[in-house]
């Protein structure tokens, strides 16, 4: 890794948009209390305040289908220094090539997050599950392991098995996250709980309809009942947007309970492009005037060249 001896980024490769927006955010986004610029070798990332991290499944399930490996490698030259949602068979890769894991999965075969914390019938399950990888997380130094409420209704699988009620479905969260805080807090490792979008119809995590936690408010009142540091918010930008809106405000107002971030685009969770219409350096600038020194994951579905789109993604959250 070299250093700049500017406070400012070679714009010789930057998009036009980015550009503009520097020349606005730049300033206020960039002062003595941040790092200076550094520059990692055909790096995107020139700020390093946002740590930044690849989301394999968006590269590994779709388009060229890397391997974990190769993304580990194109997280390196791009300055990224997690890819994340990868279980412990695949972190000696992310090793080799001085990449951590931001984020690990529960460790529940199939959709992970159907069968979630809102039916009292699978604790049991994601108890166990979750606890070995949190186990796993703390042996490797991965600092989060992700959480989901779960579908709403009595059978996960089966819509037509009735929902749970709103009340019911807190409680029960509640009752979970607080048995999975236990050995989160013993091993220094956070719990974050998914928000997800249940409005945006397919079967490619576009969306999902019928997920439990599927408003930010929600997801914030059973964190604040499990009153846990060790029990955070995962705060997926592209389906709080769906959901919610008023970013900027949502961020504010959520505050230190985040604990992780996801990226994508909307509609269509595509790249973080001008077709889309998330503005987001102002929302990393946000998470930095809140103080939050997590990681940013970027989770979009290319439809251009794979690694083309992510060091246009990675350069325009380096605020």
């Amino acid at each position: 890794m070299t250093t700049s001896s500017k406070n400012t980024p070679s714009t010789t490769s930057e998009p036009t948009r980015r550009q503009l927006l520097l020349g606005s955010l730049g300033a206020a986004a960039v002062g003595s209390s941040l790092t200076q610029p550094v520059m990692a070798e055909e790096s995107g990332v020139v700020y390093g305040n946002i740590q930044q991290s690849i989301v394999w499944w968006c590269f590994g399930v779709f388009g060229e289908k890397w391997s974990v490996e190769k993304t580990a490698i194109i997280a390196k030259k791009l300055g990224c220094k997690s890819v994340e949602l990868v279980g412990p068979k695949d972190w000696a890769a992310l090793k080799k090539h001085d990449i951590t894991c931001a984020i690990a999965s529960n460790g529940i075969e199939g959709p992970p997050f159907v069968k979630g914390l809102c039916n009292a019938s699978y604790h049991q399950l994601v108890t166990d599950s979750t606890n070995k990888m949190v186990d796993a997380a703390a042996d490797f130094g991965c600092p989060n392991v992700i959480a989901f409420t779960g579908m709403r209704w009595n059978d996960a699988e089966d819509p037509k098995s009735g929902e749970i009620p709103l009340e019911k479905g807190i409680k029960n969260c509640v009752e979970g996250l607080k048995k999975l805080a236990r050995q989160a807090e013993k091993k220094k490792v956070t719990i974050c709980l998914e928000h997800l979008n249940s409005r945006v119809t397919g079967d490619d995590s576009r969306g999902h309809p019928g997920y439990f936690g599927d408003q930010v408010d929600v997801c914030m009142d059973i964190l604040k009942q499990v009153g846990s540091e060790r029990v955070k918010l995962l705060f997926d930008i592209y389906h709080v947007q769906i959901m919610d809106g008023d970013l900027v405000k949502r961020i504010r107002d959520c505050g230190d309970m985040i604990g992780h971030v996801h990226t994508a685009g909307n509609p269509g969770r595509r790249e973080l492009d001008d077709q889309q219409e998330i503005q987001y350096p102002i929302l990393m600038k946000t998470l930095l005037d809140i103080g939050y020194k997590g990681y940013v994951g970027q989770e979009f579905i290319p439809n251009g060249d794979p690694e083309t789109t992510l060091a246009a993604a990675v350069r325009l959250c380096d605020v």
